[in-house]
């Protein structure tokens, strides 16, 4: 197998399980719907389920949906982890509800933006992290769902942000204080922010949870990921990070070799 997929044999001792391969032009589109599609069979009747965020996790919630209308699923229960989430499942007839009503969820499925060989996780590009950590942080069962493109040797070596929900008041300051954290990184911390219709930056944007986010771009590996996170979470303007430590217990991978599902305790 490539060697893409090399550093997650060493996760336990059981082998992967590798499905037939699809077809090498599949869009990265294809990808994600065949690995949501893959988790969605973890899905049983009467489970409180953890609905995910994102262009890969929207096709497990439409899934979920269509099985739920061919009496394959019964009795399930969706726990959104954003309002973007909340909308496509109540368009698609989805029951739903919340932590306080169900603060034990059977099983979450949702994708993330980098996984490293540990199945440690970036997620939050979207904005959703702080949602997404508490539900799939409930959860007895966390499936992650990628494309092969999200696979990485480090946290943050996509190049890609590393985001942190933070406060509005005084955000740049909080800015500064990240970027200073990660200076030995090569960190560049920014304040994200919306496009505008005419392709120009306008004003912070804005999570679910009326906070900013700063993006953490990192130009080398930040080391004990979880000296990382205590010291991130220790400045008073942060709410929480968008590194998932310890938190998947299954990871699906779908790539031009096939679909790769990999257990996390074997």
């Amino acid at each position: 197998m490539g060697s893409a997929f090399d550093p997650l044999v060493t996760l336990s001792d059981e082998p992967a399980v590798v499905n037939s391969p699809p077809s090498s032009n599949l869009t990265q589109d294809e990808l994600k719907k065949i690995a949501a599609y893959k988790a969605v069979e973890y899905v049983k009747s009467g489970m409180v389920v953890g609905l995910g965020t994102g262009s890969t996790a929207k096709h497990a919630v439409a899934r979920i949906s269509e099985l739920l209308r061919e009496g394959k699923l019964k009795d399930i229960i969706g726990i959104p982890t954003s309002t973007t989430t909340h909308e496509q499942a109540v368009s698609l007839g989805i029951p739903l509800s919340d932590l306080d009503s169900h603060p034990v969820v059977d099983l979450s499925i949702d994708g993330a933006d980098e996984v490293d060989p540990a199945l440690n996780l970036v997620k939050g590009r979207g904005g959703s992290l702080l949602r997404e950590k508490m539900i799939e942080g409930a959860s007895k069962k966390f499936v992650v769902i990628v494309d092969e493109s999200k696979l990485v040797k480090h946290i943050g070596g996509s190049g890609l942000a590393v985001p942190v929900e933070v406060v509005p008041f005084c955000c740049n300051f909080t800015a500064g204080k990240l970027e200073e954290l990660f200076r030995e990184a090569g960190c560049v911390a920014k304040l994200r922010r919306k496009i505008g219709s005419n392709g120009g930056e306008e004003a912070p944007a804005v999570t679910d949870n009326g906070n900013y986010v700063v993006d953490l771009y990192l130009e080398r590996d930040i080391g004990d990921l979880d000296a990382a996170s205590e010291a991130i979470l220790k400045f008073p303007g942060v709410v929480e990070h968008g590194m998932f430590l310890g938190m998947a217990t299954t990871l699906i991978v779908a790539g031009k070799f096939g679909v790769t599902v990999k257990d996390r305790f074997g």
